[in-house]
């Protein structure tokens, strides 16, 4: 089976393409797989460190703004699709299949135009930019949230709901102090793990930042790793200095975490943002969170997606808008830490929203569309 992949701008959208092409490997083995991102996107470093060749279409979002960066973006709106068809013919795939993000608009049109089969799967309640403008070309979508469909304007017969495609490695596990060891955390009896995702979230970084100094520091027996993001990691840098974090050895910061399921398995406690697929992996791994949603998304479909869980006990939200420069996410958080029962009866809740056969799925659908195709 050749296999090309795009979505990207982000791990919400590259982590899934990523985690589609190792189910398609393990069933498949003599596949051929490749991916399509933009030149500037998270996919540059996660793509090859995954082992695949990656491709580029230079794609641009349209800012809400007037900017003169609009002009760009529609002109490169018109034109990548035919860049996207050298791809195609060049890599000759079965199949193309879109995760979100800009660089899927003309990757899957151009391979409906070309009447090379293609796919979309859509993590978040609310479709993207691209995939609304892809719905009616596409020849199946495949959804998360039932409800997307409601945002879609296609044939129902088109969607599937399949849940989100996790990589290999996000299971629960039954010893903590294993997990520990794996990740050299096992001197520690605490370990918590915030992120604000792959490129960074200045107010998640700078309210963490706070609990460091003012908790973590002070508590040598608690790992806390903050994995700040590309974009922040200047400005977060000079915070951790700053504060005078950089010579306490319980308290790491790094731009990215590569290894994200072996450091969840060992993390007591999660702070993050709430986008579909961090949701998916804190369900999957059975996590106690507390989410702090993005409010600079549609829909406000962050809050939404957090929102689910928390009303089933399985995670707490704290919205950027009353962090209150990092007081109540310390409050929070140390209120979690000295409660070992409520952080597992959280886990347990969360669990529940699990979709354990999500790759299953995901991976019947390619089938089925070939396979129509084929008999076409």
């Amino acid at each position: 089976m050749r296999v090309l992949m795009t979505g990207g701008g982000t791990s919400g959208h590259v982590n899934p393409a990523i985690a589609i092409a190792e189910s398609i490997k393990l069933n498949y083995p003599g596949s051929e797989i490749a991916f399509v991102g933009t030149p500037r996107g998270i996919e540059n470093k996660t793509v090859p460190a995954a082992g695949y060749k990656l491709y580029h279409v230079d794609v641009r979002g349209i800012r809400r703004s007037l900017s003169p960066a609009n002009f760009r973006a529609a002109y490169l709106a018109m034109t990548s699709p035919y860049r996207a068809k050298k791809i195609i013919r060049e890599f000759a795939p079965d199949i193309v299949i879109g995760t979100g993000g800009y660089v899927s608009w003309p990757v899957c049109k151009a391979a409906a135009m070309m009447g090379v089969p293609s796919m979309l799967h859509e993590s978040n309640a609310y479709p993207g930019v691209a995939v609304r403008m892809l719905s009616g070309s596409v020849d199946k979508i495949l959804l998360n949230f039932e409800k997307s469909a409601e945002h879609l304007k296609c044939p129902s017969e088109k969607l599937v709901t399949v849940g989100n495609p996790l990589r290999s490695g996000f299971s629960p596990t039954d010893d903590i102090q294993k997990a520990k060891r794996a990740v050299g955390a096992d001197g520690y009896e605490k370990m918590i793990l915030s992120y604000g995702g792959s490129l960074g979230a200045q107010y998640v970084n700078e309210a963490v930042l706070y609990m460091m100094r003012e908790y973590t520091k002070k508590h040598p027996e608690v790992l806390h790793i903050l994995a700040v993001g590309s974009i922040e990691f200047a400005d977060a840098t000079k915070m951790f200095k700053a504060y005078g974090l950089d010579d306490a050895p319980n308290i790491r910061l790094v731009e990215y975490i590569y290894d994200m399921p072996a450091q969840m398995a060992a993390a007591d406690l999660l702070i993050c943002r709430a986008g579909a697929m961090t949701i998916s992996e804190v369900a999957m791994m059975h996590k106690p969170a507390i989410f702090i949603p993005s409010p600079n998304v549609t829909e406000n479909h962050q809050y939404k997606n957090a929102r689910v869980l928390e009303e089933a006990g399985a995670a707490v939200i704290i919205e950027e808008k009353d962090l209150d420069g990092g007081r109540r996410l310390t409050e929070t958080a140390v209120r979690l830490l000295n409660d070992d029962a409520a952080r597992r009866e959280m886990g347990e809740k969360a669990g529940a929203f699990a979709v354990k056969d999500a790759n299953k799925r995901i991976l019947e659908e390619i089938e089925k569309l070939l396979r129509d195709k084929n008999d076409r």
